[in-house]
């Protein structure tokens, strides 16, 4: 009896083939359809940053995204008493914005399936770098920044409120 018709009549005899290629075929769709699965996401939402410092709303606008500061660990600046502001921004009319609700994504359009690149904002050092973001799973996200050749990156994980 041949293989093909081994699938074709009910011969006992080949039952244990059956099986075994069924299980094959089945551990293959699982293993090709994985990393798609894995690789894929929703952007839009709340993310806690690596440090834990801060919640970012990542949303879709213009094309891309945007990501807006919603919330600080510590809000309120020891030295001052007063909600934290900006105040390395290279822009003295900036600096005194409250660093809730300012926005980190500047240009950040679409250069692949779940990825953007743009510019990012750094509240620490007032700098504004080169970024690229990509969704690295369901409730990750891959966040880099670059000065010249140099990158380095963090990963956010989704969050609640």
């Amino acid at each position: 009896m041949s293989l093909a018709s081994a699938f074709r009549t009910p011969d006992f005899r080949w039952m244990p083939a059956r099986l075994v290629i069924g299980m094959l075929v089945a551990g293959l769709v699982l293993l090709v359809g994985a990393p798609t699965a894995q690789a894929g996401g929703e952007v839009s939402g709340i993310w806690l940053t690596q440090a834990g410092d801060a919640k970012v709303r990542v949303s879709k606008c213009s094309g891309g995204i945007c990501g807006v500061i919603i919330w600080l660990k510590t809000p309120i600046d020891p030295a001052t008493g007063n909600a934290q502001i900006d105040d390395k921004n290279p822009n003295p009319s900036l600096r005194k914005r409250p660093i809730v609700g300012l926005p980190l994504f500047s240009g950040m359009q679409p250069a692949g399936p779940n990825k953007w690149s743009g510019q990012i904002y750094n509240a620490d050092d007032g700098g504004t770098y080169a970024s690229n973001i990509s969704v690295a799973g369901p409730n990750a996200l891959r966040v880099e920044g670059c000065v010249g050749a140099l990158c380095g990156g963090e990963t956010w994980s989704r969050s609640t409120r």
